[in-house]
């Protein structure tokens, strides 16, 4: 008989379970009018779902700029920062999905690429309380689309990440949730995800229930 709750979730948290990745675009996009280029469709690849890092060594590389690359990210940072400060709304199904987690005492890990600063920021909306462990990008050795937080989450919640679903909007994320082993439930929120092996893919969070997530790992 399949198992009627998740052993564990792990979510992503820029576009999975807050519509932030249209603000992380406009900081990107602000920065890069500021050094002459503009962004298209053609850089969605290097900017959504990717760390800060990623980002500003893209903008570096393309507007062959003299200002360090150290430089960029903290602008990026601090305009994402101001942007999420300003007002962050949760997906569809998000909080009802972790309410429903949180009742059944399902554990559950937010693993984000983005900075400390921003995670809280954005807990402020969601609420902490929903999550048994938060993960930000200086958590780790690396960030996505490395195994590393979907491991250390996994490692914190004492499970094995084979256990546990992660749940991911963009291909990168998804990477990272797969190479640490973990089934993935994406939810594209701007760039789309294939459906391939050990990946399930839903336009929204609405209606996923815990037999559904319970469903996607292979010990159900």
């Amino acid at each position: 008989m399949p198992a009627s709750r998740p052993a564990a979730v792990l979510f992503d948290m820029d576009g999975t379970l807050v519509d932030t990745e249209h603000l992380w675009w406009q900081a990107a996009a602000e920065l890069a009018a500021e050094l002459d280029l503009t962004l298209t469709d053609a850089d969605l690849p290097d900017v959504l779902g990717q760390a800060v890092e990623h980002t500003a060594a893209h903008l570096h590389r393309t507007s062959r700029t003299a200002r360090p690359e150290a430089d960029l990210a903290a602008r990026l940072n601090e305009s994402f920062a101001a942007k999420v400060a300003a007002g962050t709304v949760p997906r569809p199904g998000a909080l009802d999905l972790l309410a429903a987690l949180h009742a059944a005492g399902v554990p559950t890990a937010l693993v984000s690429a983005s900075p400390r600063r921003v995670v809280d920021l954005v807990l402020g909306t969601l609420g902490p309380h929903w999550f048994t462990t938060t993960l930000a990008a200086e958590d780790t050795p690396r960030t996505k689309p490395h195994p590393d937080p979907y491991l250390a989450a996994a490692e914190r919640l004492a499970l094995a990440p084979a256990a546990c679903v992660a749940v991911e909007d963009t291909p990168t994320g998804v990477a990272s949730a797969r190479a640490a082993g973990c089934a993935v439930l994406a939810v594209p929120s701007t760039v789309p995800i294939p459906a391939v092996p050990g990946t399930t893919v839903r336009d929204s969070l609405a209606g996923v229930d815990l037999g559904y997530l319970a469903a996607l790992t292979p010990a159900a």
